[in-house]
């Protein structure tokens, strides 16, 4: 497998970021979570006049085989069909990224049609979709690695561009169901806590979709246990979005996680190398049930609570005016000497 190099932070700035920030002319500590975003933000770019230059926004494709068991009340034509549809301006990822200036790239990573004629789309489809875990494992160790690779170059074209800060969100009917056992194996949780309504399923279509997630890890840890998890049962766009924050963090450039299925990602990511949190700003706690459970996993505070269950990373694309707050603070505030104020703290 792909190796990560990522460093802890280097807090040796940490004073003097703690010192400019604490002589901006306001009182000590009034602009609460903001400053502390300023100083991880700092300490991610080693500077105290940090910059979101370029922000870019990954939206990563595919499908799942456990959609076949009815897990999902939406059925799978519905990833390729908003794939097109974000071609066309019209999702809920297009507005917002318009909205805060991220550059927008669609990526096919693993949909279950034939998308390479679409323009807007970036092919890069390793399968028509993955298999059903519920009998087998989702991928080849083969296309595990495929998907690394893949979500680790989507990360270094971005960087490339003079990226500072990267959104990653995914389109993948069912994918709420690896994100779920990935929460109840990580976090030594039940796993019918791990599970909600995904797209808006009913309380039989949740009972069904509990019942047919345990057979699934039953036979996980009876007869496939030497498997990584995160094969057996997560999709492509997962661990793309697993390489690209991986990558993004080797290269010390700040992640924005977004809701249930990116924050499972984000949880497998800091399994995988537990510096790459310190690159992470976590945004919000969406509506899925058990989210804010999987935020407990790795000690994780959101942004925003809004209710969100959309997907798409629209969640941490919401949340980026408060980080771009947090950025302007440090660059556009005056200090109590410049603006000739006496310091009342």
């Amino acid at each position: 497998m792909k190796q990560f190099n990522i460093q802890p932070l280097d807090r040796s700035m940490q004073a003097a970021i703690q010192q400019k920030i604490d002589n901006l002319n306001k009182p000590k500590g009034s602009l609460g979570r903001l400053e502390e975003l300023a100083m991880q933000i700092c300490l991610v770019q080693q500077t105290l006049t940090p910059s979101l230059a370029h922000p870019c926004h990954l939206l990563l494709g595919a499908d799942h085989g456990i959609e076949r068991e009815g897990v999902s009340v939406s059925p799978r034509d519905v990833t390729w069909q908003q794939m097109i549809n974000f071609t066309h301006g019209g999702g809920g990822v297009n507005m917002f990224c318009r909205q805060h200036g991220f550059k927008l790239r669609i990526v096919d990573v693993g949909v279950d049609h034939d998308l390479s004629a679409v323009p807007g789309i970036i092919n890069h489809k390793i399968a028509w979709g993955t298999k059903n875990f519920l009998y087998e494992p989702a991928m080849s160790e083969a296309e595990y690695e495929q998907a690394i690779e893949i979500g680790a170059s989507l990360a270094d074209e971005c960087i490339a561009e003079g990226c500072h800060v990267l959104c990653i969100g995914e389109m993948g009917i069912a994918n709420t169901s690896p994100s779920s056992i990935w929460m109840s194996l990580f976090g030594d949780i039940p796993l019918a806590d791990c599970i909600g309504a995904g797209a808006g399923l009913d309380k039989p279509g949740i009972r069904h979709k509990i019942e047919v997630l345990s057979k699934a890890l039953d036979n996980y840890q009876a007869h496939h246990r030497g498997i990584s998890p995160l094969r057996y049962f997560g999709g492509f766009e997962m661990i793309a979005a697993i390489g690209a924050m991986l990558r993004a963090a080797e290269a010390q450039v700040l992640v924005l996680v977004d809701g249930f299925i990116m924050t499972a990602c984000a949880v497998a990511a800091i399994r995988l190398c537990p510096a790459s949190q310190d690159y992470m700003v976590f945004t919000h706690c969406g509506d899925e049930s058990g989210h804010r459970m999987m935020l407990d996993i790795v000690g994780a505070r959101p942004l925003l609570s809004l209710g969100l269950r959309l997907g798409e990373g629209t969640g941490a694309l919401c949340a980026f005016p408060i980080i771009d707050s947090a950025v302007r603070m440090m660059n556009e505030m005056n200090n109590f000497a410049s603006a000739q104020i006496t310091k009342y703290f």
